[in-house]
């Protein structure tokens, strides 16, 4: 496989998050599960009807261009992009081709060809038992405002292309433009590979449907590739066309030849104006870059620089918005404190996140205060790993502040000098062998001894100064 070059070039459909449709007043509504229930003469394409352009998807488009680093244009019109289907109720779809939105920029390091706006169309049911042999048509989707994103051909392998899939799905989320939710069709990714045994040009181009996931994506990159190269191998040419992805036997298969731009038979909506960015004061380049908020990779660079943080516990606080939050709160009631923060988020990633996994558990039950709180008891040793363990289960429980937990349940370090070292001559008494041991230069025995100590106090002794006085004591 060495011998060839596989060339990957990605087109990403990512649902906006909108009160309403792209070009209508039906409500954008993706958890609608009554069928052809938001619907109006606009987006079902009747006769006389006349579309309106949805600002804040418009809003949404641009503010990814601005993130990203890419041009955006000043002029941009919308096309009909002609062909039927059932699910496409005016025979034509509304999008965008010779003017997009946005074009350029880079995300995880793969260059960005263009992203433009367009409608979504309608979801197909096609024949089942439920629906007695038929295929039905549901039109709640159709004219949701869709961002089409494409990469330039720059991606050379299966990770490289989820890594950016996994990157510009969080990106959506941060901007708060799309829930990109892969399993519910709120983002869909199509893959074109294509696989030359000259590096210097590119194979013929297969695109691949039906992905749900980036591990899915990953999968049929993979498959695809080894077919083409099997194909070239056996002497026969790799047809240009369109496959889909069979997740459960985990291959691709023939669906269609591929279309080329000139059979949408492309030209401009009659019935919307052309946009001018200009004119519109809240599209200005200022405006844009001054709504944006943390970006993901400023936010990693930060977590990762500024506290510390492993590369896995970081990525968990980027990807799960709940314990992001949480983490946000933390650190401020902790004064943003480098060495603190790297602590909570430590306890956050590990213990907490455990306990979140418990249904019954919620993350609202503990105070960003409180837990701020059990942090510094932890950073002035008043109490143990151990300990602060045991008042962060009774915290999701819905106990509360940490200083009372540990006061009710004699959870706090013994740090008496005095009330230890009676202790320890107790333990050096019932165990004369192991303390010779030690003595004699054994370091394992130590660890033996302070053992002991802490079971007599219950764990609540401090093991620092356990150590320091059996090495003065023995």
């Amino acid at each position: 496989m060495s011998d060839y070059k596989t060339t990957i070039g990605i087109e990403v459909h990512a649902e906006l998050k909108t009160r309403t449709k792209m070009f209508c007043d039906s409500a954008n509504d993706p958890e609608e599960t009554h069928p052809n229930t938001n619907i109006c003469p606009i987006c079902m394409g009747h006769p006389g009807s006349l579309p309106v352009i949805n600002k804040e998807a418009v809003r949404h488009v641009l503010r990814v261009g601005v993130a990203i680093g890419a041009n955006l244009a000043d002029f941009s019109e919308f096309d009909r992009k002609n062909y039927f289907y059932p699910d496409l109720p005016k025979g034509y779809q509304v999008s965008q081709y010779k003017y997009p939105l946005v074009e350029g920029g880079n995300i995880a390091g793969v260059e960005i060809t263009r992203i433009h706006l367009e409608e979504d169309t309608a979801r197909s049911q096609h024949a089942d038992a439920g629906n007695k042999g038929e295929s039905l048509v549901d039109f709640n989707r159709a004219g949701l405002p869709l961002m089409e994103l494409v990469t330039e051909p720059v991606v050379h392998s299966a990770k490289e292309a989820g890594d950016f899939g996994r990157e510009l799905q969080l990106l959506l989320r941060y901007l708060g433009a799309s829930e990109a939710n892969m399993e519910k069709g709120q983002m869909r990714v199509e893959a074109n590979i294509s696989v030359s045994t000259d590096p210097n040009k590119f194979g013929t181009k297969v695109e691949v449907k039906n992905i749900n996931s980036f591990r899915a994506m990953e999968r049929a990159i993979d498959y695809e590739v080894e077919r083409q190269i099997a194909v070239i191998e056996s002497g026969e040419k790799v047809k240009q066309e369109t496959r889909g992805w069979d997740e459960d036997r985990g291959l691709t298969f023939s669906q269609r030849s591929k279309e080329n731009a000139h059979d949408y038979r492309y030209f401009p909506e009659p019935d919307l104006p052309k946009l001018y960015r200009s004119k519109i004061a809240e599209f200005s380049d200022e405006a844009l870059r001054a709504s944006l908020p943390e970006l993901p990779w400023q936010r990693r660079k930060r977590y990762q620089e500024g506290f510390g943080l492993k590369s896995e516990d970081a990525e968990m606080l980027l990807r799960d918005e709940k314990l992001s939050v949480f983490y946000e709160a933390v650190l401020k009631e902790l004064g943003e404190d480098k060495i603190l923060g790297k602590t909570a988020a430590n306890y956050i990633t590990s213990d907490l996140a455990s306990h979140m996994k418990d249904e019954a558990k919620k993350l609202e039950t503990i105070f960003p205060v409180h837990f701020a709180g059990l942090i510094r008891m932890v950073s002035l040793d008043e109490i143990s790993s151990r300990g602060a363990k045991d008042i962060l289960e009774k915290m999701t429980n819905g106990d509360g502040d940490p200083r009372e937990i540990a006061k009710t349940h004699n959870l706090f370090q013994k740090s008496d000098e005095g009330e230890l070292k009676k202790i320890i001559e107790e333990i050096i008494k019932n165990n004369e062998k192991v303390a010779a041991d030690f003595k004699a230069g054994k370091e394992v025995s130590l660890q033996f001894l302070v053992g002991q100590a802490m079971k007599a106090t219950k764990g609540s002794a401090n093991p620092q100064l356990l150590q320091k006085l059996f090495r003065e004591m023995v």
